[in-house]
């Protein structure tokens, strides 16, 4: 495996090499993209793995004893272990070389994908999701490395629309896998599934990588105040975030902490990186505009893309009653385009501006969750198919573009820091997304509910009359008593008032995503043409 040179200046020598897994001039072409196909297949089954427990979670909670409010750290511990893992990954792969880390991650994340299907209860559960998570979340930010570095830069697009694939063709159709498995398997087939895939990835892996030797000098040359601090900077804010709905945020003493927690070590963190010779990460890179701004990009991203998927799931079961195979089969419209269309992508990337690509897709994806707006009690399946067929094209337009120009312009030693940022804040956007997506829908509930419980009056004759209709409905129903029978009317009246609020929060929410991806769009325009950059390396 050859050496990753660096220039011999005073700044080169103050960022963190990135792991080169084999220089492109001594690989042939099959064992290159046999290492980018089996890097991108793990980084793939790794995001997947976010979606497909989330869609049966309800089964797993009865299976093994958890409450509905405790069960939630299934997927918890998993995206905290997996967060956590991501900006590491680049200095881990130095320590112990690309192909030892890849591999023994590989193994692990499908060893330990088996044993939560043996999971006896919760405690065991939430370990075993969060090792899976750690190994699992090295798969996706070393997939970019590898791309961005393994491959020349005239094939780079190509290896991005297969990582894109993992990124946005993933948390789509993650819930019908799930939803499907669940219905008609069992819940346990959905750790299962990974088995095969795995299985060809380790393949893949093991015949395209070099061997090299281990540098475990490194490790007592570490960045270890930076790890310590944004492991745990990071784990409390994940935690707060994903919690913090449910313990109705800064009313909890324990969210309070957390967020204590969090912020003094994730401030640490950021001095000591721009402080340190050797940083884990190299932060300056987000001051360069097209890096700088693709993160931003990136991190709305995160929020719209997760957070669709989190709301749609909700919409569907409370307010259409759908089951976990119901909601995979809408869902399913999410991501089967994208299958189709990511591929070509790399082709319009070689006709047009990559800017307009990405500008292109976020207006789609913007315009996918502005149809939304106006939802009604029969906006089910047959509504919500061109929604998501426009999202589909929209993210598929996105994604790949936006990761090569982002990185564009970057040294090849700083692809490591590059890929861990990356990868990184597409995941946070998507637990921020998710908790603000939480509480915001609870609380336009609660607005929408107010509104429309205070128009509706027994002083009013229309509401009288609507008692009386539904009081007579239910004694001709077998409610034999009249009070009885008129509480029953005033309850129903009570219900139809919140399903109506909670629509139109649904409505808002879908509103909020839409301005998020605007906003995104915005960031997009600020963007430069590669050609525009200097620098070369990884580009």
């Amino acid at each position: 495996m050859a050496t990753l040179q660096i220039a011999a200046n005073g700044n080169s020598l103050t960022r963190p090499a990135a792991a080169a897994p084999v220089a492109p001039a001594v690989m042939s072409p099959l064992r290159m993209w046999a290492a980018v196909v089996g890097s991108t297949l793990g980084a793939f089954m790794a995001v997947l793995n976010i979606q497909i427990v989330n869609a049966s979670l309800a089964d797993i909670q009865g299976a093994i004893g958890a409450g509905t409010d405790d069960g939630g750290w299934i997927s918890t511990s998993y995206l905290i272990a997996e967060i956590v893992v991501i900006p590491l990954s680049a200095w881990l792969a130095r320590v112990f070389s690309v192909r030892n880390y890849l591999l023994v991650n590989a193994i692990l994340f499908l060893i330990f994908s088996v044993a939560c299907a043996f999971a006896a209860n919760l405690q065991q559960m939430i370990i075993l999701r969060a090792i899976q998570g750690f190994s699992g979340g090295v798969l996706i930010p070393m997939a970019f490395t590898i791309i961005i570095t393994l491959l020349p830069k005239a094939k780079q697009p190509i290896g991005l629309a297969l990582f894109a694939l993992s990124a946005t063709f993933a948390p789509a159709i993650g819930p019908t896998i799930g939803g499907y498995l669940t219905e008609n398997w069992g819940w346990e087939h959905i750790f299962y599934v990974n088995l095969v895939p795995g299985a060809l990835m380790v393949g893949l892996l093991w015949v395209s990588l070099d061997r090299a030797p281990m540098n475990l000098k490194l490790l007592a040359k570490g960045d270890w105040p930076g790890i310590v601090t944004m492991a745990i900077g990071l784990a409390a804010l994940q935690t707060v975030l994903e919690e913090g709905n449910k313990e109705d945020w800064f009313g909890s003493d324990f969210i309070v902490r957390l967020s204590v927690i969090a912020a003094v070590s994730l401030t640490l963190f950021l001095i000591i990186e721009l402080k340190t010779a050797n940083p884990l990460l190299n932060l300056r890179l987000l001051v360069r505009r097209n890096f700088g701004f693709g993160i931003v990009a990136n991190f709305l991203l995160g929020i719209a893309l997760y957070g669709s998927v989190f709301v749609l799931p909700i919409y569907l079961t409370r307010i259409q009653g759908y089951n976990s195979e119901q909601i995979g089969m809408v869902l399913a419209w999410t991501g089967i385009p994208q299958l189709l269309l990511i591929p070509l992508v790399p082709r319009l990337m070689k006709r047009f501006d990559v800017r307009l690509l990405i500008v292109v897709g976020f207006a789609l994806f913007a315009a996918s969750n502005f149809m939304n707006v106006h939802m009604t009690g029969d906006y089910a399946s047959d509504q919500l198919f061109w929604p998501n067929i426009v999202r589909a094209i929209g993210q598929a337009l996105v994604f790949t573009p936006l990761s090569a120009i982002a990185p564009a312009g970057i040294e090849q030693e700083n692809a490591g820091s590059a890929s861990a940022l990356f990868n990184m804040m597409r995941n946070l956007g998507g637990a921020v997304g998710i908790a603000s997506l939480q509480t915001f829908l609870s609380k336009r509930e609660q607005f929408h509910s107010n509104i429309l419980t205070n128009s509706v009056s027994v002083f009013e004759e229309a509401t009288r009359d609507r008692i009386a209709r539904l009081t007579g409905y239910f004694v001709n129903h077998g409610v034999s008593d009249q009070a009885l029978a008129s509480h029953k009317a005033v309850v129903a009246i009570a219900l139809k008032i919140r399903k109506q609020a909670n629509i139109m929060a649904f409505s808002d929410t879908f509103f909020l995503l839409g301005v998020a991806l605007v906003v995104a769009l915005l960031a997009t325009l600020l963007l430069r043409k590669p050609g525009q950059l200097s620098g070369g390396g990884a580009h």
